[in-house]
């Protein structure tokens, strides 16, 4: 293990390049199905396995998809695109060479907002590209032959490529965090990474803290999960440190991550990668994005995390904590967005989404989408706190789940049903009060000669006795008076 007074010498950078599936129902350049799971080899035509004569044509939809993210990183669209060929040989690329783009990515620039620690950092993006996937290399346990699947070759792709603008893997976590939310904000991926519809490759370098020339990168792949990136970043921050310090020359190569491990072993040689010979695809025309067209992709664009986040800290007036709990899943946001037009009391409306909906969310691994309860529902039992009818204990461990087992019951139907209307009048609730201490005299005198904490002992009384249908509130007020100094 290496010391931090070495560590603290050197400064760590990393660029990621992001590979998110779009969620099309086809391919990028024809019809065959993107559905995942399906047979192997059944999601292919002979486009897919690139037979002489077949010609390809670009998917719309993965058009307006890229340009989705595009605008949502506030990236500049390029408005005359056209496509390349990437020539390579592998097993699992049918045609001989990737339909991609080279010169002209649909989007150029751009930025992502992270934070650390409470502080916001920019992450500028190179650029934003449309490409197709490959197929899928098949090593099973025991066999020797490799066998090759092709229901993903074809599968439409965006390439998110961040500048080296990273200082570490927590920043590097938070990035994968935010490109996450915003394919999911815009529904156009899903995000699962061991599905391997999110992919990421990490550049990593290190340099002498003070310096400004970057340092020979190393490129990673392999890693299946945002945790693993984090593993991986790591890894290979310790292991070039201790190269530089031990005087050795880091190679610009390309790494593969072993997860059970933890660490990374060499794949190729940067220097010696074959040329991909990039030449512009003869097959298809270019594409123009038209201002009718940037328009009306434009407006129906959804509301981002970012302003979401904007919108409950200064409209609502939450915390930041609560905002960005909220904002972590488009659809847990939505809901609350509802809910807030049902009632006024932001705050116990995010306490109520934080607790017990995403307690019960969590614990039956469920989707807001299964959640029984309606927005005006949980608004209900938010006005019948803030009325003084019930107290939140009653409202989230009797009320709350009631509904949970009949979602078309009312809360107030609930509470009259089971008695739990909370006695708010004070000629009710001192008479029980006044048993209380007088049941309790040596406790009185312990409380009147400075022992206060006893206070909530005597509330405890208060509200047994009550069968818990006094209002503390008023009990408080009540049993403070009566116990004196």
């Amino acid at each position: 293990m290496l010391s931090e007074d070495i560590k603290e010498k050197y400064e760590l950078v990393i660029g990621l390049e992001v590979h998110a599936q779009l969620l099309t129902v086809s391919k990028m350049y024809n019809a065959d199905s993107t559905e995942y799971g399906n047979m192997p080899n059944t999601n292919v035509s002979v486009i897919t396995l690139g037979h002489p004569g077949t010609l390809p044509k670009v998917n719309k939809m993965a058009v307006e998809y890229a340009i989705k993210m595009g605008i949502a990183c506030n990236g500049e669209i390029t408005r005359h695109n056209i496509f390349a060929r990437k020539n390579y040989f592998y097993p699992d690329l049918p045609k001989g060479y990737q339909i991609t783009q080279d010169k002209g990515p649909i989007c150029v620039g751009g930025h992502v907002p992270i934070f650390i620690n409470g502080e916001q950092k920019s992450i500028a993006l190179t650029r934003i590209h449309m490409e197709e996937d490959a197929g899928k290399s098949m090593h099973l346990a025991g066999e020797v032959d490799t066998l090759v699947d092709f229901n993903r070759a074809g599968v439409p792709l965006i390439e998110i490529v961040s500048e080296p603008d990273l200082r570490s893997s927590e920043e590097a976590y938070a990035f994968l965090v935010e490109i996450k939310k915003l394919v999911r904000y815009l529904d156009i991926c899903d995000g699962n990474m061991e599905e391997g519809s999110l992919r990421c490759d990490a550049n990593i370098s290190i340099r002498k803290k003070g310096d400004t020339e970057l340092g020979k990168k190393v490129e990673v792949k392999n890693m299946n999960s945002f945790r693993n990136v984090v593993r991986a970043i790591e890894h290979e921050f310790e292991r070039q440190v201790q190269m530089m310090e031990d005087g050795i020359e880091i190679d610009s190569e390309t790494r593969n991550f072993d997860g059970p491990t933890g660490t990374t072993s060499s794949l190729r040689s940067k220097e010696n990668l074959n040329d991909y010979r990039y030449f512009p695809e003869p097959d298809l025309s270019p594409v123009v994005v038209s201002e009718e067209w940037l328009q009306a992709v434009k407006s129906e664009m959804p509301a981002l995390p970012r302003e979401l986040f904007d919108k409950f800290v200064n409209q609502y007036g939450l915390p930041d904590y609560d905002a960005g709990v909220l904002t972590d899943s488009k659809e847990i946001a939505l809901f609350f967005e509802e809910l807030c037009t049902k009632t006024d009391n932001y705050k116990a409306a995010s306490n109520w989404m934080m607790g017990p909906v995403k307690s019960y969310l969590n614990e039956l691994t469920l989707h807001i989408s299964d959640f029984p309860i309606k927005p005006e529902q949980v608004a209900e039992l938010i006005a019948l706190i803030d009325d003084g009818k019930v107290n939140f204990s009653v409202a989230s461990q009797k009320i709350y789940p009631e509904l949970l087992r009949d979602k078309h019951k009312r809360p107030y139907q609930i509470a009259q049903d089971l008695n739990l209307i909370q006695e708010s009048d004070e000629g009710s609730i001192k008479p029980i009060i006044e048993s209380v201490i007088a049941e309790n005299a040596a406790k009185v005198e312990e409380y009147k000669s400075g022992k206060k904490g006893l206070l909530g002992m005597f509330m405890g009384q208060v509200m047994k006795k009550s069968q818990g249908k006094a209002d503390p509130k008023v009990a408080s007020k009540i049993l403070t008076e009566l116990l004196g100094d």
